[in-house]
Order: C-alpha cells, then structure tokens, then sequence
C-alpha cells in the first residue's frame, strides 16, 4: 500500500517541511535512496496519507523527554470521529534535539556546526561561535523561587526581536533560556520548528526569531542567534512510524468511546516481522472505562500486572464522550501475536475487553532503545 513513482519508490509521509526534526528522524529510518520523503504541512495530514493509502509510512513525533507527550498526535490516536481507523504503529525512532534560536543577525554570516550531517539534508561544513556558559537568571515566583539558569547565552543582540515562532511542544524544553533573555517576547505557535525557521526567513524586517534546529538555519540561510537553548543537554524526541493495516484485514470497531471492542480473536495482521522475543517488543493500546463505576481503572490496569506485562507510559485524552471523562493509552512491553490467542498480551486483551467500556490495540513495534543497547 501507497503510491510510488515512475521508479517504484514507495512514500514516506513526515511532518515537515524538510529539516524538521520528523524529518531527520525518517532519514534515520527510511534510506531515501529507496523512498520518497514526503513533508507534510501537519501531523494530521501524515495519518491522512497512511490511512488513503496515498503513503506507503509515515513519521510523526510522539512524545520529548522533557516535555511530555504531543496531544495533537494523541488525539488522532484516540480518533473521536472515526477518521482513522486504520492506523497502526510500527516503528519507533528516537532524536537528539538541540535547540537553537535562529534569526538575523547583520553584524555575522549565517552560523553553522562544523560536523557531519546525514545525507538529504543538503549542509555543507561551515563555522559557528559556541554559547558561553550564561551567567543569566529568570524571575523568581512562587511556584519556583529558585529558578535554573539556562544553558546558553545569546550569540547576538536579541533587543530587536519582537516575535518568536516555534512548534508548541518548543517552548515547555526552553524554559529557562525564553524566560531569562525573551521573556515578555510574543510567541507563534507553528506546525513545526522547520516551518518557523521558514517564517523568519521570510521577514525581512528582521524582527523575528525561531526556536529550531541547526539543520534549519543552513537549509533557511539563518544566523544562529543562541544554541543548545534546551534545559536540558539530554533532550530527545520520539518519533512513531505509522502503516496502514491490511486491505484483507477488519477494521476494528470504531472509537474505542462506542462502547465496543475489538475481538481479540480476530486480530487485525501484525505489522513487525514475527519473533517470539515479545520482551523487545512495545504495544500501544487505548481503552475507556465507565466513569461511575469505582475501581473501573484500577481494574482495567491489574489485568496487564496479571500477566506479568510491564507498564511503561500512561496517558489520558478527552473521550469525547462527555466532559471529564477520558480515553487511556498505555505502552506495555510486549507484542501482540497475529492470529493466535496465545501470548500474555493477546489474553491481556481478551480480559481487558471484560472489565473495560471498549478498547483498541494501536501496534506493535521493536523497542529501539533496547535493539540500540539504550542509547
């Protein structure tokens, strides 16, 4: 499934535009010598294309390791109208994000890092000041009297920036930096780092700013204004891979919030090569619960410690139901076994379906940090 070119390349679908981090987080999983990299103007048209068939994958960012999950991508997982039905998760890919503020500076060419870049990304080895240590600090408040220094310093005179765009999950990883030299600054939310960098580069007035990447500021003739803005220098964003299920295959029952679930004797196909060591694989699932009924949650959570299935992740969504109640999703490791019964996750399933209002399985997939040795 998903259309090719003359040459027979399937279509990989990513949230652009080209150097966002999706799209150096598909380079990482996709050779561009063997698919098309298709940027996207939102995450919602990437599930659009995998779920028409129009691209054979495609990536999206899921979750930061300092500021938490991307609800735009979890509520199409949840699916309140019925859109996409059919997307399943299959792969995982894990980026490095160092954040720089990009802009115009008059008195410097465009800064740049002096290293090695992977190929389609189109940068060439250039020269670039390194941030000293600030020695700035944010206002003290209540909820944090002592507030961390940023890691960074500008580069450059920031008096001139009126407005800063970035993607909104930008903000929360560089608190400390926006809140010590840009903190009365107006700030755009954008569909992504790639496309705020896009935005300065367009103004001319030159009283703009983005929070993006280094990539972005080559790829966009941007000068670094400050980098590794980021609180923290182990900052990571994790990407899903998204596929289509088979054609032959059910659709599962609508959204989980109808109040049915998929039987777990007929599973829609599994998407990642069969291997009977489930212990590197991760699920996805999301399920409701009848809000009234004390210990609806709890029970629905023991039925995975029944089989001794790790939990790795809870998130929540708004069901669409009604108001204040929620759509679950859960990571456990583990894999789903096609066409069979047997495995602690399918039986998890089938007991799930007992205690729960309805529930869905989203994918199973190859845990790349344990394939990696934990990066």
């Amino acid at each position: 499934m998903g259309e090719s070119n003359g040459v027979n390349k399937p279509l990989v679908a990513f949230l652009g535009p080209k150097a966002s981090y999706t799209h150096q987080a598909t380079l990482d999983v996709f050779d561009e010598a063997k698919y098309i990299l298709a940027p996207q103007i939102g995450i919602e048209d990437v599930f659009s294309a995998v779920q028409s068939g129009h691209a054979h994958r495609g990536v999206v960012p899921f979750e930061n390791s300092s500021n938490g999950s991307v609800v735009f991508t979890l509520d199409l997982f949840a699916d309140l109208y019925q859109k996409y039905p059919d997307i399943l998760v299959c792969g995982e890919a894990y980026i490095s994000v160092q954040h720089c503020l990009l802009g115009r500076d008059p008195g410097h060419h465009p800064h740049s890092l002096n290293q090695h870049v992977r190929p389609g990304l189109g940068l060439t080895n250039v020269k670039e000041r390194e941030s000293p240590l600030s020695s700035g600090a944010v206002t003290p408040t209540t909820k944090e009297p002592v507030p961390s220094k940023p890691r960074a310093a500008p580069l450059a005179d920031l008096s001139k920036v009126k407005k800063i765009y970035s993607h909104p999950q930008a903000w929360g990883q560089c608190k400390s930096f926006l809140n010590t030299y840009l903190k009365s600054i107006e700030r755009q939310d954008v569909s992504s780092t790639s496309k705020a960098a896009q935005l300065v580069a367009d103004d001319e007035s030159g009283t703009s700013a983005a929070i993006s990447s280094i990539v972005a500021a080559k790829v966009c003739g941007l000068d670094i204004l400050a980098k590794g803005i980021e609180d923290r220098s182990d900052n990571t964003t994790r990407f899903f891979v998204l596929q289509n299920r088979s054609p032959l295959s059910p659709s599962p029952s609508t959204s989980v919030s109808a109040g049915t679930h998929i039987p777990a004797t007929e599973p829609p196909p599994q998407p990642c090569d069969p291997s009977p060591e489930t212990e590197n694989y991760k699920t996805l699932i999301s399920f409701t619960v009848d809000h009234a009924n004390p210990g609806a949650l709890a029970h629905s959570l023991s039925v995975f410690e029944q089989f001794g299935l790790n939990l790795t992740s809870i998130n929540t969504r708004p069901s669409g139901v009604e108001n204040w109640n929620y759509i679950f999703f859960v990571e456990i490791k583990g894999r789903k076994l096609d066409g069979s019964a047997e495995g602690a996750v399918n039986k998890a399933l089938l007991d799930l379906g007992k205690v729960c209002r309805g529930w869905r399985w989203l994918g199973s997939w190859e845990n790349r940090l344990t394939a990696a040795g934990s990066r």
